[in-house]
């Protein structure tokens, strides 16, 4: 089977695709047929090790210190069950899922534990549309159910609501009830259709000294730091954040001592029952993924350099099938 290799880091030119062995399902595993698989911005940052420099270290550690630990690449994806070990019960040959790995999707095939993060598909969605769900969707749920505890009423406010986490972000708080207000430069028009009653140009407003009061913030990009998100969080309001930093642990910590207000570093979290739950946020209409690319696997350097170019509303998909 073909897939895309790196064996250092850098930057999209460091990708070649090559033939491997097509890999056999062991005991209570199953392989699947990728028939997708989306280009993430966590991609981009395992491919050149480009890690913030509070976790470089540990970054660096868990993917490889001197050059990549796993030599394909790729985290989310979505495709066929096409062979299953024995002792597999959750899964039939024919099922279409999507799921999240910590590497290994870019390629025409994956084996992975049945009880891995990975479950059905959900219903009509193409697999290029349901490959990106389980990085940004996910990253959402998680964030706004979870960290957050969003419900019915609150007014939310969303920083970077054109990007992965925030679109689907805006869609999902709005399924839970919530009046949204989005955060971005740029498809302020777009981000309005997806469900915000307010689209703010963080060129011009600077939200943060705005006077308006939000029960939830989620800083998707790191543009709206706690110190100068908190003037404009309700006195029981929460905070959610992507990026981790010194102050943002610190701020945790003062929350959580003083105060009804919490801030809280959000990661996501990848489980079978989680992906379940977003399956039907879909059906149920709460949420539409959007496509903005897409590549064959020979691309695999365009795909990850048109993410890099940024300026996309939609995720980068790859189909390892296509020709």
């Amino acid at each position: 089977m073909n897939a895309a290799i790196q064996h250092r880091y850098g930057p999209p030119s460091v990708l070649t695709v090559a033939d491997v062995p097509t890999p056999e399902p062991g005991t209570g595993e199953v392989r699947v047929q990728v028939l997708a698989c989306a280009v993430t911005h966590g991609d981009r940052r395992l491919r050149a090790a480009d890690y913030p420099s509070f976790t470089r270290l540990v970054g660096r550690l868990v993917s490889g210190l001197w050059r990549p630990r796993h030599a394909t690449p790729g985290t989310v994806f979505a495709g066929t069950i096409a062979a299953i070990g024995s002792g597999v019960t959750r899964f039939a040959v024919g099922d279409a899922v999507y799921g999240s790995v910590m590497h290994s999707a870019c390629a025409e095939a994956i084996v992975l534990p049945e009880k891995a993060p990975l479950a059905r598909m959900p219903a009509g969605l193409t697999p290029t549309e349901a490959a990106d769900l389980p990085y940004g969707a996910l990253t959402a749920l998680h964030f706004l159910r979870d960290l957050a505890q969003v419900r019915p009423g609150d007014a939310v406010l969303i920083v970077g609501a054109s990007g992965g986490v925030g679109r689907s972000a805006v869609q999902i708080a709005r399924h839970l009830g919530a009046t949204v207000t989005g955060v971005c430069s740029r498809d302020q028009e777009a981000v309005r259709a997806l469900g915000a009653e307010v689209v703010i140009d963080h060129r011009t407003t600077d939200v943060t000294a705005s006077g308006a009061r939000y029960d939830v913030i989620i800083d998707t990009v790191g543009a709206a730091p706690y110190g100068r998100a908190r003037r404009v969080l309700a006195p029981a309001g929460r905070y959610v954040s992507t990026m981790v930093s010194g102050s943002l642990l610190g701020w945790m910590l003062w929350t959580k001592l003083f105060g009804r207000r919490r801030a809280r570093l959000g990661v996501s979290l990848a489980t079978p029952e989680n992906l379940a739950d977003l399956t039907r946020v879909v059906e149920a209409g709460g949420l539409r993924p959007a496509v903005a690319a897409t590549y064959p696997l020979r691309q695999v350097v365009d795909a990850h350099a048109r993410l890099e170019a940024g300026g996309l509303f939609g995720s980068v998909v790859i189909e390892p099938a296509r020709a």
